[in-house]
């Protein structure tokens, strides 16, 4: 089989001598940097020459001088961040070099954007490298994921205040002349005021766990500032709107309830955030605050002025311009020069520095328009469900929600509807608790309290985390914590009581000790509700997956439990649904195949002859520490309360939940409600029913069974062992979600169905028999491969370019997907070669997966045709006309889909309402379905004859038909629409065919990517 040819490179000098000069010269006259530093970044440099040779065309453009100069910015931003220097009380600190990235950035001529999509690349690469420089700990200190959900954030809410300040605002003089009341682009010195005031805020009152709700409040108490002090005739509001403002009785507008009516804001933490500002105000602009009661201004006209603050001259002309050169002052001497980023230039959105593209953080994505309808058309990121966040009282119907409007709306659910609940069981799950073979209401406590503890650390703690930060408030620190505890443990208490009455309903009992007393089991569910809360508030210093690290469980743990907590918390919005669903995917597609997965300790037993490789690469997970040892690791207290000691008497001895330092969990004999499929739509949960392969009524395995011991039966798997149970349910979610995937690229590179039967087929038996392919990698990289391998031994004229260009477009793209693929060098070397860890995907396929998969791969088209052609002989097999039997699953609907790869045609499923009136009888159905007989005492076979008979009736000619109405019924008869599609498909499938041999006629295209692309028209 022909190998595919990586794309040639020149390196860059093999002496290096050049661009160590260009690189001092850098660090010397344009960034005037210390000495030390200067050789640091040389050391660095010298230390990473060799990988920057052998990645020249994964980086940027592939153009030598693009690629040095984005090293450059890699080793600078390193040093940096990673550098240890002393201060004089002899603490040591890390970050603190007198430079930040937005000057490294400039210097270099690159933009933010661009930095952080090529960062993950030198992360990898030299990970190695910097671990053996700056110690084990380096990727934490090197703050990359922080930084770049910070910059996400800050770009959404620079966007979101631009909006807010022009909704109320002008930005010109309404007594200007008309010349300058023309010009759209100037912004008045108050603008820039209310952003630096803001950046003031996050750096003296806000905790250092920034979030975005925290954020867009400071944003909207900014705002409140302004419209009491900006000058009337900047307005472009009028006070006595009704609809926009809230009126204290019948008297002036309540100013602060307003804004929380607009943007969905907490009226409490609003009052409490302008206070601080109010603070600021008085201690860095040396303001005189008086009581807004007690003041004569017009802007304080028709405004309720209870609770208000008002500062004299704040805005005006003569003292606007001290007061932006006082706060630019703060900036400087509190930020700038410690911070990565200089937050100031997002005031300015055509600054260069600041990119264009798109980037993600968490949940929140900065994307453009094309990205939009692209999550539109691919199933992989669409999402069905019934529940829809309500918008924002001021959204207009035709205004899009926006990333940071969500995040507000998942806010006030999270603050109406959690935090009225409770911090400690309810009745009703103490019933529970109590029902068990012993009282474990005081150990599900303290382990809630002991965990949460360690997910939200105080600030003692928090310091020892995040060197070379500000010196904030501590309290403010620790009072962030302490309501992020509360709201994950009354979460926490809720969805568990949840599940407790539904494991009693098919029960019958209420003892479930066997699932309430698994360290396990409750461990992942506090890391999902503790999740569910960072997500709500986008915390930016603990990104998933820190929750995993905190807990001690690892991603397979949590997958786990990710659907029956959605399925058991009718309340969660949508946008914490899809977070859940990202997750999912997130876990399956590559995280549950790193090395220390619990998933290998279960694989291990399930399939035993994998035991080999898996030992081989140290894949085992290590076992989970025990709570005391967490305790003991955040020096927890136990306070006041006297929990029982008995949890630690249960992880001391082998009972029966087993070794808590051991990844196996004993199973049970009971079947749970927990695994009953409902009506939430996911891309990977319709796991059982939606396979061919798997019997339908087999029902998945209870939780007890998932967290169970790997070794012990499964009492309802059939003479399986709950490793095997376990790992076959996972891999037919690995399925679901590889089917939904290759769907997407099907459609998106024009491809036949067979081809998407083929290419589908390879994978499911790649990961039946050539498991091993998948450890350590990504499950998109196996993807993609079997595209192109299907597609050589098809012999069609699809290049790995061309298959790389599409998948580009795929909402789960990341380039590291197919620049870093693992490969096991410690072979090569034993062999006498070397060779670097991580390779393209090219090289990959051809020294890896081609190897491995050839003998899978030639035998896909034989045996289809062995099954075509035994299915045709056989006279109650394949009834002739019927369509055949297709081997791909069924994905769900997707709404809307996207059905022209040419043109922008979307279609969305049938509502059951209008399908309910289509089969009823009054419609006048003149077709039958499947199982109902169109004449008494038919064989099946003769009854799908007779309906295929019906419609092809009078389809032989390619004239247009008319639809014919039923007068009687008041729709259009079922025949006539069967009988139209059917015409439709007819012409679809028969134009398909002809581009198809078009394809199969053209010239083939090199294998090394020379052949041109096929694009699709702009969206």
């Amino acid at each position: 089989m022909e190998e595919v040819q990586p794309p040639v490179t020149p390196p860059i000098d093999p002496n290096g001598k050049r661009s160590e000069a260009t690189l001092l010269d850098l660090c010397e006259k344009v960034l005037s940097l210390e000495g030390s530093v200067c050789d640091e970044a040389l050391k660095l440099f010298t230390e990473t020459k060799r990988i920057l040779s052998a990645n020249m065309a994964n980086i940027g453009s592939g153009t030598r001088e693009e690629v040095e100069r984005f090293w450059f910015a890699f080793i600078l931003y390193s040093v940096k961040m990673l550098t240890v220097r002393k201060q004089v009380g002899g603490q040591s600190v890390s970050g603190d070099n007198g430079f930040n990235l937005c000057q490294i950035l400039r210097a270099l001529k690159l933009n933010i954007v661009d930095f952080f999509k090529e960062l993950p690349q030198f992360v990898v690469k030299a990970g190695p490298v910097l671990c053996e420089l700056y110690g084990a700990d380096w990727e934490n200190r090197l703050q990359a994921k922080e930084l770049q959900a910070n910059f996400v954030h800050l770009s959404l809410l620079s966007k979101y205040y631009k909006r807010g300040y022009r909704e109320f605002f002008l930005t010109y003089d309404a007594n200007a002349e008309k010349t300058s009341a023309n010009s759209a682009s100037y912004l008045p010195d108050s603008y820039r005021f209310g952003w630096l005031l803001f950046l003031a805020l996050r750096n003296h009152a806000f905790s250092r766990f920034k979030d975005l709700v925290t954020c867009t409040n400071g944003l909207v108490s900014v705002l409140a500032i302004l419209i009491i002090h900006v000058p009337c005739r900047f307005r472009n509001f009028n006070i006595q709107d009704s609809s926009r403002f809230v009126k204290k009785g019948d008297k002036d507008v309540d100013l602060v309830a307003s804004l929380c009516k607009i943007y969905d804001a907490s009226e409490d933490e609003l009052r409490k955030i302008m206070n601080k500002a109010n603070c600021l105000i008085e201690t860095i602009l040396k303001k005189k605050p008086s009581p807004a009661s007690g003041c004569k201004s017009d802007t304080l006209d028709n405004i309720n002025p209870d609770g208000l603050t008002y500062f004299e001259d704040l805005l005006d002309e003569s003292s606007i311009s001290t007061s932006l050169t006082t706060l630019e002052k703060d900036y400087d001497d509190t930020v700038c020069n410690k911070g990565e980023l200089d937050e100031r230039v997002f005031i300015n959105e055509e600054d260069s520095l600041l990119g264009s593209g798109s980037l993600s953080a968490g949940a929140v994505n900065l994307t453009g328009a094309k990205r939009k309808i692209d999550s539109l058309s691919s199933p992989a990121r669409t999402f069905i469900s019934p529940l829809s966040p309500h918008k924002s009282p001021a959204a207009k119907s035709t205004v899009t929600a926006t990333p940071v409007s969500t995040a507000m709306t998942t806010a006030k659910w999270l603050r109406t509807v959690i935090c009225p609940l409770p911090p400690k069981p309810s009745p009703g799950l103490e019933l529970f608790l109590k029902s068990c073979d012993r009282d474990i209401t005081n150990d599900v406590t303290r382990r809630a309290h002991v965990i949460l503890e360690a997910i939200f650390p105080n600030s003692s703690l928090g310091d020892q985390c995040a060197g070379g930060s500000l010196q904030p408030v501590n309290l403010m620190d620790d009072i962030w914590a302490q309501q992020r505890r509360l709201e994950a443990v009354k979460l926490y208490y809720r969805v568990l009581e949840a599940m407790c009455k539904a494991e009693a309903q098919i029960l019958h009992v209420n003892n479930l000790n066997s699932l309430l007393t698994n360290e396990r089991f409750h461990r992942c569910m506090l890391a999902c509700s503790a999740e569910l809360v960072l997500a709500t508030h986008k915390s930016i210093t603990m990104l998933f997956p820190a929750v995993l690290e905190r807990t001690g469980i690892t991603a397979f743990d949590l997958s786990k439990v990710i659907e029956s907590f959605i399925r058991h918390e009718d309340s969660l919005p949508r946008e914490l649904r899809r977070h859940l669903n990202s997750l999912e995917e997130r876990l399956l597609e590559s995280m549950v195949w790193e090395r220390g997965s619990s998933m290998y300790n279960s694989l291990i037993v399930a399939k035993a002859p994998l035991g080999l490789e898996i030992n081989r690469l140290g894949l085992l997970a290590e076992p989970m520490p025990s709570l005391d040892a967490i305790a003991a690791l955040i020096n927890f207290s136990e306070g006041s309360s006297n929990h029982a000691s008995s949890v630690q008497k249960a992880e001391a001895c082998p009972g029966q939940n087993g070794d808590i330092k051991s990844p196996k969990r004993l199973c049970t004999d009971y079947r749970s409600i927990l695994v009953e499929r409902s009506s939430f739509a996911s891309p990977v949960k319709e796991r059982l029913l939606a396979l061919g392969n798997v019997k339908s009524k087999t029902l998945p395995p209870p939780l007890q069974s998932a967290f169970a011991t790997p070794t012990r039966p499964n009492p309802g798997g059939g003479g399986e062992t709950c490793a095997e149970t376990g790992i076959n349910i996972f891999l037919t979610k690995i399925n679901k979600l590889a089917a939904v995937r290759i769907n997407g690229m099907v459609e998106r590179l024009q491809l036949s169905q067979q081809t998407r039967e083929s290419v589908y087929c390879l994978f499911q038996r790649v990961l039946a028999q050539r498991t091993s392919l998948l450890f350590n990698r990504h499950i998109d990289q196996i993807i993609l491969c079997c595209f192109y391998g299907v597609a050589k031994i098809s012999q069609m004229s699809l290049t790995f370019r061309e298959i790389i260009y599409n998948y580009r477009k795929q909402p789960q793209c990341k380039p590291l997907v197919f620049r870093s693929v693992f490969v096991d060098s410690s072979q090569g070397r034993r062999q006498g070669r070397v060779g670097p860890d991580h390779v393209d995907i090219i090289t990959f396929y051809n020294d890896v997966f081609i190897p491995a998969v050839k003998p899978l791969l030639v035998e896909i088209v034989p045996v289809k045709k062995g099954q075509a052609v035994e299915a045709n002989n056989n006279p109650e097999g394949h009834c002739p006309g019927s369509p055949k039997v297709s081997v791909f699953p069924s994905v769900p609907d997707m709404s809307p889909k996207k059905v022209s790869a040419v043109h922008n045609v979307y279609v969305s499923p049938l509502r059951g309402s209008k399908m309910d009136a289509l089969i009823s009888h009054s419609s006048k159905s003149y077709y039958a379905c499947v199982g109902e007989s169109t004449h008494a005492y038919q064989s099946p076979s003769k009854d799908l004859s007779a309906i295929n008979n019906r419609l092809n009736n009078n389809n032989s000619s390619n004239r247009k038909r008319t639809l014919k109405f039923d007068v009687e019924a008041g729709l259009v008869s079922d025949s006539m629409v069967g009988n139209s599609l059917y015409q439709q498909n007819q012409n679809q499938n028969q134009n398909e065919t002809d581009a198809s041999n078009q394809n199969q006629n053209g010239s083939d295209a090199s294998s090394s990517g020379g052949a041109p692309f096929k694009t699709e028209p702009q969206d």
